[in-house]
């Protein structure tokens, strides 16, 4: 892999300042990582938590637009109800003065039919009256989930917000120290670098050999290509992970990486 080109114009580095500037690179954007890792999981649980309290609205809300939607409809059957008992009192009334046994068997079915609709009606409204019992618990149940939730997302925000202001600046420090390392590694090799440690299971794009093994894979390194990964003149990536491989005696300070571009 050919991570050593340079963009036109760019101040020439050596291959060990190069690696040097990687290594403080990885150094810092670790020590990120670990600020990151002390919040843990609570970004993610914070989100969750707002997530379902959006949904638990959204259900209370559909709940309370069915509980209304019934409430009208049992108004409007106890209405029908009302209007059925006025017309089998006025066929009732009207079965007084018939002529003859025809209209006084008309009426009586328009009173069988009347009774049938109360009856219907009634039965109606027993049904509707039981969902809208139900449709009223539900609510409840999820009101009293949201409270809770509320208070745990309260607790959580609150937990995250501590870590947050303890950690905050110096996370900001270390964010500009990156960007000034950053700004003195070629474009071509700062993107593999990040590509590389975007891949990383644990972040490290850049590792030192330890006792003859990657320090990021643990796969032995054969002996050749240590004594070139010890002569830092050309950028060397283990054949197993892809990360970047330096000797553990590469140590260096931003400072004197500074003045490379000074």
């Amino acid at each position: 892999m050919n991570l050593q080109n340079t963009r036109p114009g760019e101040k020439d580095m050596t291959v060990e300042e190069k690696l040097k500037a990687l290594y403080e690179l990885q150094s810092v954007v670790s020590e990120i990582d670990k600020i990151k890792t002390l919040c843990g999981e609570l970004p993610l649980e914070v989100e969750d938590l707002e997530d379902e309290l959006a949904g638990l609205e959204t259900r209370i809300t559909k709940y309370k637009d069915e509980v209304k939607n019934l409430d009208t409809i049992i108004s409007n059957k106890k209405n029908a109800i009302k209007e059925s008992q006025e017309l089998i009192k006025k066929y009732t009334e009207q079965q007084n003065n018939v002529r003859n046994n025809r209209e006084f068997d008309s009426l009586s079915k328009e009173i069988e039919f009347q009774t049938l609709e109360i009856e219907l009606s009634e039965k109606k409204i027993k049904e509707f009256s039981a969902d809208n019992k139900v449709k009223s618990q539900q609510i409840k149940d999820a009101k009293q989930r949201f409270d809770e939730r509320s208070i745990d997302l309260k607790n959580k925000r609150k937990e995250l917000n501590d870590i947050s202001a303890e950690t905050v600046v110096e996370e900001e420090l270390l964010g500009k120290k990156a960007d000034k390392i950053e700004e003195i590694i070629e474009e071509r090799l700062l993107t593999a670098f990040k590509r590389i440690r975007s891949n990383a299971r644990n972040g490290l794009a850049l590792v030192t050999v330890q006792r003859d093994a990657c320090g990021g894979c643990f796969n032995k390194i054969p002996p050749q290509r240590h004594l070139d990964i010890s002569s830092r003149k050309k950028i060397i990536v283990c054949e197993y992970c892809g990360r970047i491989l330096v000797d553990k005696d590469i140590l260096t300070s931003l400072e004197d990486l500074v003045t490379l571009e000074e």
